[in-house]
């Protein structure tokens, strides 16, 4: 699957759709002129024009590289079993 431009991953481009049509669900209006009624693809076309603004809060990527910098825990126990 292609990179979606301007996202860092496509799990995050799904996570920003989701959240702005969770959005138009909820009574948001859209910000250009839908071609679609469904607001999965209002969120997709707001996004590819442009208009929907995001960022990865501070918090979110401090954490982020802790975990990245931190070993695994191993799981499962004693090996002595």
């Amino acid at each position: 699957m292609k990179l979606v431009e301007g996202f860092d991953s496509n799990y995050r481009y799904v996570l920003v759709a989701a959240r702005r049509a969770r959005q138009i669900q909820n009574g948001a209006r859209p910000v250009l002129e839908p071609h679609s009624r469904k607001p999965c693809r209002i969120a997709e076309e707001e996004i590819q024009a442009g208009r929907v603004k995001w960022e990865i809060p501070p918090a979110a990527a401090v954490s982020l590289e802790a975990a990245a910098e931190t070993p695994a825990p191993l799981v499962g126990g004693d090996a002595d079993d």
